[in-house]
């Protein structure tokens, strides 16, 4: 199969055409190299065709396309961002850019995509109240965040809540502006999906980590984020008090799950989310600690700060991940801390 994966030459992209190409598949990559992620040129797999371009360029997605069977879907803005002076970057990048693609693709015939979506589209994870059951928490109040509490409660009674693990049926509830973008991602897929009869699997990433994860920029997660500091030699500063619980998935499980889609059939005209996930829960403040401790320190500094738009608590159920992909994590979490103390991360 002829693969085009965009923004191929990105810390996960790079991971799937490595894989794409272990799997004796033809890969292209279309990446436009943004100075915000790639200070300096990135390598990519010599065995893939590289092409530099932006999926918001039509001629450069058409001549991508020219024999493609199918599309991995990476390019996008990553991140909160630093200001709302980023909206209109997130929404060219993520949102312009993938109706270019879509539309290039329906004129090219090309009918199999995977897209890149993100826990986020969710906003908070699933909860459960003792008395109220499964409930869904609005946004947490400023007021609340700045006197120090930080769970959510009940929005019915108040009581505190259990964190469960989010399933693909959850409502959409973007909290912030990547959000928002990846929210419209998926509608587009959607769009074109049930346009032209193609099949559309959107993999919604848990919290990424592994090699070649940029380092020192404000648009990484938080993984690099603390490994960046560490090798300043700097205390990995924890927000609010470290007990938010997240997925931390290995980028190796992302990229199989990745081939997985492209070489599933999933039903025509539809767009099918599928949680990706390593199947365990853990707080920020221990994969701080975890990977502070396999680094050799300085220890974690909780510091009670918050951000606007950071949910509390998710983490992914990988039941539809197993079922329709059969898609089983390799890494654990003990072994990916320890490795990632260590792996080389990119300028």
């Amino acid at each position: 199969m002829q693969v085009l994966v965009t923004g191929g030459a990105g810390f996960i992209g790079s991971h799937i055409v490595d894989a794409l190409v272990e799997a004796g598949h033809q890969v292209r990559v279309l990446d436009a190299l943004l100075p915000a992620v790639h200070r300096v040129r990135p390598e990519v797999n010599d065995a893939a065709e590289f092409r530099a371009g932006d999926v918001t360029d039509r001629s450069a997605v058409e001549a991508a396309l020219d024999g493609v069977d199918a599309v991995c879907h990476q390019a996008a803005m990553v991140g909160l961002g630093v200001d709302l002076d980023d909206l209109p970057l997130y929404a060219t990048h993520n949102d312009l850019g993938t109706a270019v693609l879509l539309a290039a693709m329906a004129r090219r015939g090309v009918g199999r995509l995977v897209l890149a979506s993100s826990m986020v589209v969710y906003g908070e994870g699933g909860f459960r109240c003792a008395t109220d059951g499964p409930v869904r928490p609005g946004a947490r109040r400023r007021t609340d965040l700045d006197n120090g509490r930080f769970e959510p409660p009940c929005p019915r009674c108040g009581a505190p809540l259990r964190s469960t693990p989010v399933t693909e049926g959850a409502p959409l509830d973007p909290r912030n502006v990547y959000a928002a973008t990846k929210v419209a991602q998926e509608h587009l897929a959607a769009a074109w999906a049930a346009a032209c009869g193609g099949t559309a699997v959107a993999l919604r990433y848990h919290n990424v980590y592994g090699p070649r994860m940029p380092r020192n920029t404000p648009y990484a997660g938080v993984a690099s984020l603390f490994r960046s500091a560490l090798e300043r030699g700097e205390a990995p500063r924890v927000f609010e008090d470290g007990g938010q619980l997240r997925d931390f998935v290995h980028v190796h499980d992302v990229a199989a799950a990745n081939l997985a889609a492209l070489e599933h059939s999933p039903e025509p005209g539809r767009l099918v989310p599928v949680n990706v996930g390593s199947g365990q829960a853990h707080t920020v403040g221990e994969m701080a600690g975890a990977l502070a401790g396999a680094f050799g320190g300085p220890l974690p500094r909780v510091t009670g700060q918050y951000r606007i738009g950071d949910v509390r608590h998710i983490v992914a159920s990988s039941d539809r991940a197993r079922a329709l992909l059969g898609y089983q994590p390799a890494t654990t979490f003990e072994a990916g801390m320890t490795a990632f103390a260590r792996d080389p991360l990119r300028a």
